[in-house]
């Protein structure tokens, strides 16, 4: 039997407890806003696809049975699938009918998240396909492990291992070409100056 920390509070949602709804909800929609923004691009989506997220889960909290799987496991997997279907539909979305994207980035200031090597790997990440991209951002955004990962896309931890694999060669082929700076102008570069002016 599956030990499920976030049980109790499911149990209290079924019964209509609105502070365990927040509860619940405070304690994970950073991580599903995070997975859906890394798996859509745009901060809009991700905000549209943690808001049906959490709906299913009031929606269905009732019929949850305890000991299966972890509640947080579910609710991941709920939001890959809204992913996948978001994703599905911009495929059949003419280019000049969709709207530009909202910088999903963080507030300005962070110069971590708005350094072209940050950008450069989003990008990249974006082109993977679909589960290659689920089982990266799983793994190396979420914190997941391989067993929870596999479980959370429902399939084994030897396929969710295969996915990592292509997605990481894959990143590295984009990448292979993005170049951080020019590193022989940065302080401590062994470089020699032309003396001068």
């Amino acid at each position: 039997m599956v030990v499920d920390p976030d049980g109790e509070l499911v149990q209290r949602i079924a019964e209509g407890d609105a502070v365990a709804a927040r509860a619940l909800m405070a304690r994970h929609l950073p991580r599903v806003l995070s997975l859906a923004r890394r798996m859509l691009g745009n901060a809009a989506d991700a905000e549209d696809v943690a808001q049906e997220t959490f709906l299913r889960a009031w929606n269905s909290a009732a019929r949850w049975r305890p000991g299966q799987a972890k509640f947080e496991t579910w609710l991941h997997r709920v939001a890959i699938n809204q992913c996948y279907d978001r994703l599905r539909k911009r495929r059949g979305v003419a280019l000049d009918d969709i709207a530009d994207p909202v910088d999903p980035g963080p507030p300005p200031g962070s110069a971590l998240e708005t350094s072209d090597t940050i950008k450069a790997v989003e990008a990249a990440l974006a082109r993977l396909p679909e589960r290659q991209r689920a089982a990266i951002v799983l793994c190396h955004y979420d914190g997941q492990s391989n067993i929870a990962a596999a479980e959370t896309l429902g399939i084994s931890v030897d396929a969710l291992e295969s996915l990592l694999a292509r997605g990481r060669r894959a990143l590295r082929e984009m990448l292979s070409g993005f170049v951080r700076g020019d590193a022989q102008d940065e302080p401590g570069s062994t470089r020699k100056r032309k003396a001068g002016p």
